[in-house]
């Protein structure tokens, strides 16, 4: 049990968390995040630093209450094909069963996403013993439309290796875009029926810009780099995602969660830390953005804590850029 969270704190200090996926089950809000290791090893641009191996689920009633910690749900210790490096997860609910969805690096080193499964929204949660058939890279992101379909958005670059899989296939020495050709956008498929395999092979999102032209690599500060988030609003489907390497979370306005969208602007300005990470959810009649920062490690990359704000509109749909440290 944690103290009751307040927006811009983190809302545990008991454990080192970071990127949340949240839904509402239930009519509560859970918290679905990677959990930073505590140790001092090396920091490098192949992510080899981000060693985790475990999940926990957070969740809290409302946001007067305070945040329940369900424990380890999830270690890579129990799931056959992984190895390593337990990044970014997301879940998902349907047929009145809970879906955890994560990536790892395989015994081969190449990251995969797996699923895991649960009667409850709190896990524990049980892994297939395969990952997802097609599936690379890492941070899965799973939307589920008002007509029942369920899609998957996922996809990194530098250490998350979404610069590899150019071909189709993995090329270790691959390298990515000129700066000035179309930059990679993250991957989206159909999710079966059953929720664990994909429906169709994933193919690529395009981001525009509002003259629609296709988003440049070189262009750091619209660009895709990680961390995809479907959301719907007002019939529109909004992509958004971190830029890495400027550190922002930014967002673009498409007709079909399958793309293409059109950029608009930046949700997050940048936190204490490299990366950024986050979710977008309505809880009753607001939204809420959560994200997380290295503000609890004084700084340390790879330490990171879990934290939210208000999200608000304006009147033509836009997203109003928040301030992480508002009292600075």
């Amino acid at each position: 049990m944690s103290a009751l969270p307040k927006p811009y704190q983190p809302l545990v200090t008991h454990i080192y968390t970071a990127d949340p996926s949240v839904h509402v089950f239930e009519d509560r809000i859970y918290i679905y995040p990677s959990h930073d290791l505590d140790h001092d090893g090396p920091i490098n641009d192949n992510g080899d630093q981000y060693k985790m191996e475990d999940y926990h689920v957070l969740s809290m009633a409302d946001f007067k209450s305070p945040v329940v910690d369900h424990g380890e749900v999830l270690h890579v210790k129990d799931v056959p094909w992984a190895a390593s490096q337990m990044w970014a997860p997301d879940a998902s609910y349907k047929n009145g069963k809970y879906y955890l969805f994560f990536p790892a690096r395989d015994h081969d080193g190449i990251f995969r996403i797996g699923v895991a499964v649960s009667s409850s929204p709190a896990g524990p949660f049980q892994p297939e013993e395969q990952y997802i058939s097609g599936s690379f890279s890492i941070d899965p992101a799973v939307f589920a439309d008002d007509d029942g379909q369920v899609y998957m958005a996922f996809g990194g670059l530098w250490g998350g290796q979404l610069e590899k899989w150019q071909t189709g296939s993995f090329v270790d020495e691959a390298e990515g875009p000129a700066p000035d050709a179309p930059a990679l956008g993250p991957k989206i498929a159909k999710l079966s029926e059953d929720m664990l395999t994909f429906e169709s092979a994933p193919r690529e999102v395009v981001i525009l810009d509002k003259k629609g032209n296709p988003l440049t690599a070189g262009d750091e500060e619209r660009r895709y780099f990680e961390g995809p988030w479907l959301h719907k609003y007002n019939g529109k489907y909004y992509l958004s995602y971190s830029t890495g390497t400027t550190h922002k979370l930014v967002y673009a306005i498409g007709d079909s969660p399958m793309g293409p969208f059109t950029f608009q602007g930046t949700i997050l300005s940048p936190v204490i830390g490299w990366t950024t990470h986050h979710s977008i959810v309505q809880f009753r009649e607001k939204w809420y953005l959560f994200y997380h920062d290295c503000s609890l490690s004084e700084g340390v990359d790879y330490k990171r804590c879990v934290k939210y704000a208000e999200l608000t509109y304006n009147p033509d749909g836009t997203i109003c850029t928040i301030d992480p440290y508002p009292e600075r």
